[in-house]
C-alpha cells in the first residue's frame, strides 16, 4: 500500500498557495492548499500510528493497511480535544506518563484542531475568500504540528498513539 508522504502534501499545498506570476491565485487552489495541509498532518498521524503498531518494514502488508485506515477524523478530533485541555480527562490518567502529555503533544493537538477547522471551512463553506497568506499560514501550522510531535518523548508519543486506537471507557 503506498503511503502518502506528508511532505509531498505540504509541497503540493505550497505550490497551490503560491502567488502566480500574473493575477491572483484562484480560490480553488487556496482552498485545496489548506485542505492539503490538513491531510498532510492526518496522513502523518495515520502512518505514525501504523508504524508504531505494525512496524515500518511491512508497510505494504494488509495488517499495516488495516491499522493505517483504523483512524478516522472524528476520533482524532475528539482525542486531540481532550489532550489539548490543561488537565486531560480522568479516564486517561492510567495511560499517561507521570507528567502528562507535555507541551509538544498538547501543541500538536491544539494546532491540528485549528487546522482541521480551517480545512472544514475551506472545503465546505462557500462564503470566505482566501488570500495566499492565509493558506501559507495553514501550511506553516501543519509543518509546525509535525515538528511538535517529533520533539515529544517516545513515552508521550506512545501514550497518544495508544489512545487513538484504544479509547478508555
Amino acid at each position: 500500500m503506498p503511503i502518502l508522504n506528508p511532505d509531498h502534501l505540504f509541497d503540493q499545498a505550497d505550490r497551490l498557495a503560491a502567488v502566480p506570476a500574473s493575477g491572483r491565485p484562484r480560490q480553488v487552489d487556496l482552498r485545496r492548499a489548506i485542505s492539503s495541509a490538513w491531510y498532510g498532518v492526518f496522513h502523518f498521524t495515520m502512518a505514525t500510528l501504523a508504524d508504531e503498531v505494525v512496524g515500518v518494514s511491512p508497510r505494504s502488508s494488509s495488517r499495516y493497511g488495516l491499522v493505517y485506515r483504523s483512524l478516522d477524523h472524528r476520533t482524532l478530533r475528539d482525542i486531540r480535544g481532550d489532550i489539548a485541555k490543561q488537565t486531560p480527562p480522568r479516564r486517561f490518567a492510567p495511560y499517561l506518563p507521570l507528567d502528562g502529555f507535555g507541551a509538544d503533544i498538547q501543541a500538536f493537538a491544539r494546532t491540528t484542531i485549528d487546522l482541521q477547522e480551517k480545512r472544514h471551512r475551506a472545503d465546505y463553506n462557500p462564503e470566505p475568500r482566501y488570500r495566499s497568506s492565509e493558506a501559507t499560514l495553514a501550511i506553516g501550522y501543519a509543518r509546525s504540528a509535525v515538528r511538535h510531535f517529533g520533539r515529544a518523548s517516545q513515552e508521550r508519543k506512545k501514550a497518544f498513539l495508544t489512545l487513538l486506537l484504544c479509547l478508555p471507557r
